[in-house]
């Protein structure tokens, strides 16, 4: 009966991983989105992403500088 006991084994070796892992990512979004659209508040990752976010949603408008 190894198998045995090495499969139970397994499965809680298994289980703990994956409950490890489970959980929200609102903190690690967070901290992720560093920069803010000013006219719609969208949140972005850089100030390439927002400059993109300008060409493509704000078309007429001109995108704040990087000193903002």
């Amino acid at each position: 009966m190894t198998r045995g006991k090495q499969k139970i084994e397994a499965q809680r070796k298994n289980a703990e991983k994956n409950q490890k892992s489970k959980g929200s990512q609102f903190e690690a979004r967070a901290v992720a989105l560093k920069v803010t659209c000013p006219i719609c508040k969208v949140q972005l990752a850089n100030e390439n992403q927002l400059g993109d976010h300008y060409s493509a949603k704000h078309p007429k408008e001109k995108p704040p500088s990087n000193s903002e």
